[in-house]
């Protein structure tokens, strides 16, 4: 199998067969991430893609999920994500999903017929980092979508039947924000009922926009306690179904759990921090390693 780079997957697709079908990143230009800033983006060659599925069929044939990388493989025209889906299922037949990271942008390039179409030839549980439900914080960001364009295309996923996770940020809003943030967030998750929820934490990488605006003072982190209230809070106020996916290393109380049958275990967990941590460590910025 080829690949080029560094690849990221979630850490729930650690079984899943990975798929290059692009290197780097189309966008690039978030405020807080470094993933793929030293790797220029490119796309496959078909020759590639098939050569890698000829090999997966001898390696894994009865494989039944697929995830393409490399960071917003959904970036790809809908004619190009249809040739690749019907090649992967030429050579694996028992592949019944396939999924890859996606933006918002990414989904505003399909029109309703393309999506409707890629539905029916398995890709969904789209890996969406949409990141905060607040216009401003997710203006600052730079994610490359407004927050009116994060509403319009999640609607469309749903019209289309496509499945999605939402990912966000604890902290994204920044120092004294995270209880409006964890509002904001919990509004869009009970309006498009995604079906599953991966927190992160906001962290600051060295060689970031974030960074420079933190050193300068232009941009407050939360603290631990903020971000630990405004974790209890998105909690509270989810209203649908939904998997809470939060194991992520970044995050102080990692843990997986279902929604809303496990809320109150699931606030208890991060009471529980809330009461053991003293007072100083609380009220800190912590450092936070993502690997």
């Amino acid at each position: 199998m080829n690949y080029t780079g560094p690849v990221y997957r979630p850490p729930y697709e650690a079984n899943t067969l990975l798929l290059e079908v692009t290197v780097g990143c189309a966008h690039n230009e978030c405020t807080f991430c470094t993933m793929y800033r030293d790797v220029r983006f490119s796309v496959a060659k078909t020759e590639q893609i098939e050569q890698d599925l000829q090999e997966a069929q001898k390696l894994y044939p009865n494989v039944q999920r697929v995830f393409l990388v490399n960071g917003d493989a959904f970036v790809l025209s809908g004619r190009r994500l249809k040739n690749i889906a019907e090649m992967i299922h030429k050579y694996l037949p028992e592949v019944k999903i396939i999924t890859m990271y996606a933006s918002i942008n990414n989904i505003m390039g399909k029109s309703d017929e393309e999506l409707a179409e890629l539905k029916e030839l398995g890709i969904g549980d789209l890996w969406i980092g949409a990141e905060t439900g607040l216009g401003d914080a997710l203006d600052y960001l730079n994610k490359g979508a407004s927050l009116a364009d994060t509403e319009a295309q999640l609607g469309r996923l749903n019209k289309a039947g496509i499945s999605f996770f939402y990912g966000f940020m604890f902290g994204a809003a920044g120092k004294g924000r995270g209880i409006e943030n964890a509002e904001a967030n919990a509004r869009l998750i009970n309006k498009y009922k995604p079906i599953g929820i991966v927190p992160t934490s906001l962290n600051v990488n060295e060689g970031t926009q974030l960074e420079a605006d933190v050193n300068k003072g232009s941009f407050e982190m939360a603290t631990e306690r903020e971000v630990l209230e405004e974790q209890k809070k998105l909690i509270e106020l989810v209203e649908v179904d939904t998997y809470y996916m939060g194991i992520h290393v970044i995050n102080t109380v990692s843990f997986d759990s279902q929604l809303p049958k496990d809320k109150q275990a699931s606030i208890d967990r991060i009471n529980y921090v809330l009461s053991d941590k003293s007072a100083s460590e609380l009220d800190s910025v912590p450092v936070r390693h993502t690997i």
